[in-house]
């Protein structure tokens, strides 16, 4: 794939790095020459100067045949614009998003960024992983359509003992996988019986989010 990154700071040398050593095209737009040329030096001429936010800058380094396009500059600002012009200028198919303030993911995605990392959301997510009070973990988001999350029932749950055919989901979502302690992970059907601290990894809309928690671990 060819993949463009804007962003030559910490996330994106990284980034890059890992991306070549899986075999894909990668380019980085960076505005700071130091920075530019500091990635030149240690990784060959997969760095060019310039400002990913511009229309000239993407034409030239060929975003129209980009297979994805991924903003991880400092500025959410600029992350954003970058990807609405790779995405909207010249049709990349997958844009990707780094978001340092939280309250931008839901502009992020109503403006047609396919997936957000937040850094901040993913290290909170860690923590309540930990906290019984939310068993509802995000893993992962596709634009504002769809969410893959993580569900860990509860022991005193009325869903503990019941077939996955008797409870009372929401419409549309689906129950992909079911983790238990001890068990290779098992892909559920309408007979399988949940237990107290299953993890259920579930694909759901974004709306269907309250639903699913309430279903799975009401009392």
């Amino acid at each position: 794939m060819y993949i463009i990154i804007v962003g030559g700071g910490r996330t994106g040398y990284y980034l890059t790095k890992a991306l070549l050593d899986e075999g894909h095209e990668v380019l980085i737009v960076e505005k700071n020459a130091t920075i530019c040329n500091n990635i030149v030096d240690q990784m060959g001429g997969v760095c060019i100067r310039g400002d990913g936010c511009e229309t000239t800058t993407l034409e030239e380094v060929g975003t129209a045949r980009a297979d994805m396009f991924i903003a991880v500059t400092g500025d959410d600002e600029d992350n954003l614009v970058a990807c609405q012009v790779a995405k909207h200028r010249f049709k990349v198919p997958r844009t990707i998003a780094r978001i340092r303030n939280p309250k931008n993911e839901t502009l992020f995605k109503k403006l047609g960024v396919d997936v957000t990392v937040s850094s901040t959301n993913i290290i909170i997510e860690h923590i309540e992983e930990e906290v019984p009070t939310h068993p509802l973990i995000h893993l992962l988001t596709y634009g504002d359509r769809l969410e893959i999350v993580e569900v860990r029932i509860p022991a005193g749950a009325t869903a503990v003992g019941k077939p996955i055919k008797e409870l009372s989901l929401p419409t549309g979502s689906v129950l992909s996988l079911i983790i238990r302690k001890g068990q290779k992970p098992q892909v559920p059907t309408a007979k399988t019986i949940l237990q107290a601290d299953d993890q259920v990894i579930a694909a759901i809309a974004p709306e269907s989010e309250e639903a699913l928690r309430s279903a799975l671990t009401g009392v």
